[in-house]
């Protein structure tokens, strides 16, 4: 059975100069962005920023952060999940749905009620909670984006993937 670790960037913060390389290799955002969005999430009692990483071993195969406003026009629709990705080969396996129930989880505890994301992906955030609210415009796009929220007072845990052979740990 293949087993993954959760983290959360505050609690081990050792992972957030390797985290800003993984997320800046991914995304294209500037590096120095991550960075300093990571060092806010490190602040006492801070809940937003904050970042996630799935690990196997020393490697970061998945992450995803919770920003204030994820490069749309709706800053009324606040805060965002960000920067969703799970490695290619590690796909399939859960990754991303134990993430997300990990960021509820922890956005509930800080007392937030509602998250909110971006996307072009139809189905799958459904699957944990969340629900589609409106189109919205993002900066430099020319067509617009899929918004999702997701009430925390209302969303069920994220189910287990023990049926798909992988395993979690915090």
């Amino acid at each position: 059975m293949k087993a993954y670790r959760l983290i959360i960037l505050r609690e081990h913060p050792v992972w957030k100069e390797a985290a800003a390389r993984w997320f800046h290799a991914r995304w294209g955002i500037p590096l120095e962005a991550y960075r300093e969005s990571m060092e806010a999430s490190l602040a006492e009692g801070v809940a937003v920023p904050s970042w996630y990483l799935c690990l196997d071993g020393q490697r970061i195969v998945g992450g995803m952060g919770v920003i204030e406003n994820d490069f749309h026009n709706r800053k009324d629709l606040t805060p965002n999940v960000c920067a969703v990705y799970t490695e290619e080969d590690c796909r399939g396996q859960g990754i991303a749905g134990e993430l997300l129930g990990l960021v509820c989880r922890d956005m509930r505890a800080h007392g937030l009620e509602t998250l909110y994301l971006v996307t072009d992906l139809t189905g799958f955030y459904e699957r944990y909670g969340w629900a589609y609210l409106c189109m919205v415009q993002g900066d430099g796009e020319e067509k617009p984006s899929r918004m999702y929220m997701c009430r925390l007072t209302e969303t069920p845990e994220a189910p287990g993937d023990a049926e798909r052979g992988t395993r979690f740990a915090r």
